[in-house]
């Protein structure tokens, strides 16, 4: 016969176990006891990529077994929309990956973690907030709060043919060349048969306003937008008008390519060595390095004006706001953050670590593979003093960018009188900056 204390002893168990099978459909939460913790992520990084990333992690679980850490398999082409969707069913992964874009809407919205506290009192040998890239974790911030950490930092360049520039007596492209140069070297690479181009020396023109405000800025001007993340107003000088009447003329006499150009991939056209310059960024390498031109090439760093200005682009980890087990999940955050990539990167060199100790093996990789362009190149931009945006970062982003769209061809094109015609656009996007303020 049961005693009562006994039944009340057989259910104190029973709803143990109950809470141990609830807790376990949960991430970051108990698994089985209290000494063990799962913390779940979410990444959008290529097979290859992932793989390299599971191997790290099982290194970091031997070194803390009270974690368990499991990655979510998610298709890169559908990343977005399985976000949005887990956005809306509250049931995101302890830690997922997120641009510095989705990182300002969502911490702006309240759906983040905040890891300030912690990222001010973490200070060990593999994780300290100074020495991540300059302008990386200011510029993750949201109203001063740090809704998760940047991971790796994408640079932009040109890839240029290198037998083709020495056929041309050309000095190769390198860290401080100017506008001028590029677009003379584009002039005399460029191939015509009458007045049609059958080959343009640059493919790529100026990605838009963003990289005219770079221009400005290097040539003692402003930015085109007055803050990297949610911008007051934007503003175009004489010296962001002085570079695009540049590449108007430039595209106008066939040595850039036009907006729209027909050319489907304009990567695999580098390979085939169909481009005597590419404008494009550093997370080509991987399939540079496996392709195995039958050329030399090289990559170089945006051209300047006067000083170094370089564009920003962070991409990084965030935690929702209903993270069970802050401390683990912050522990395993910090080591996606800086150690993991020390085992990533050799293995798949996409780019830099935004957290600069753990970029080490990248560079060595690139100057294992003949690429010390590539890794010149890189950490010359990453120290760039000065950062500038290459996409609206705020809540009023898309009506913005659809207002560049629409006219920003014509513009480039001169369909339209370009004064003017980047002063209606200038006016209409701070109209739309006033109307979401």
């Amino acid at each position: 016969m049961q005693t009562r204390g006994a039944f009340k002893t057989a259910l104190v168990l029973l709803m143990t176990s109950l809470l141990a099978v609830i807790g376990a459909a949960c991430g970051g939460t108990q698994q089985g006891s209290s000494s063990k913790v799962t913390v779940t992520f979410m990444t959008w990084e290529t097979t290859q990529t992932n793989a390299l990333i599971d191997t790290a992690m099982k290194k970091f679980m031997e070194q803390n077994p009270n974690i368990i850490v499991q990655r979510i398999a998610t298709p890169n082409s559908d990343y977005g929309q399985k976000l949005a969707s887990l956005v809306v069913a509250k049931k995101l992964p302890d830690i997922f990956w997120a641009g510095n874009d989705t990182e300002q809407q969502y911490g702006g919205e309240g759906l983040l973690y905040d890891w300030t506290n912690q990222a001010n009192a973490t200070r060990t040998s593999s994780f300290d907030i100074s020495k991540f890239a300059p302008a990386s974790i200011e510029n993750w911030k949201v109203n001063g709060k740090l809704y998760g950490l940047p991971t790796l930092m994408n640079t932009y360049g040109i890839w240029y043919n290198a037998d083709l520039f020495q056929q041309a007596n050309l000095p190769l492209p390198k860290a401080g060349w100017s506008v001028q140069e590029m677009l003379h070297d584009a002039q005399v690479l460029t191939q015509k048969q009458g007045e049609k181009v059958t080959r343009y020396g640059l493919y790529g023109p100026p990605d838009g306003v963003f990289d005219l405000g770079r221009y400005s800025v290097s040539g003692g001007g402003v930015p085109f937008e007055d803050k990297l993340v949610n911008p007051t107003q934007v503003t175009v000088s004489p010296q962001f008008m002085e570079g695009l009447n540049l590449f108007i003329n430039a595209t106008k006499q066939g040595s850039v390519s036009p907006p729209a150009y027909p050319l489907t991939n304009p990567e695999e056209s580098f390979i085939a060595g169909k481009l005597p310059m590419l404008n494009f960024g550093q997370w080509l390498v991987p399939s540079f390095i496996q392709a195995k031109p039958s050329f030399k090439y090289g990559f170089a760093p945006l051209p300047i004006v006067k000083d170094n200005v370089q564009p920003y682009d962070a991409v990084g980890i965030c935690s929702p706001s209903y993270i069970q087990n802050p401390d683990a999940v912050w522990k395993v955050s910090q080591f996606l953050a800086s150690t993991v990539w020390q085992t990533v990167l050799p293995g798949s060199p996409v780019a830099p670590a935004a957290y600069l100790p753990a970029s080490t093996p990248y560079f060595d990789t690139l100057k294992n593979d003949q690429l010390s362009s590539v890794a010149d190149s890189v950490q010359y931009e990453l120290t760039a003093p000065t950062k500038t945006g290459i996409r609206f970062i705020a809540p009023w982003s898309t009506k913005a960018n659809d207002i560049l769209t629409a006219n920003w061809d014509n513009i480039l094109l001169a369909k339209a009188a370009p004064e003017p015609t980047v002063q209606k656009v200038v006016q209409q996007i701070n109209d739309v900056i006033k109307q979401g303020s």
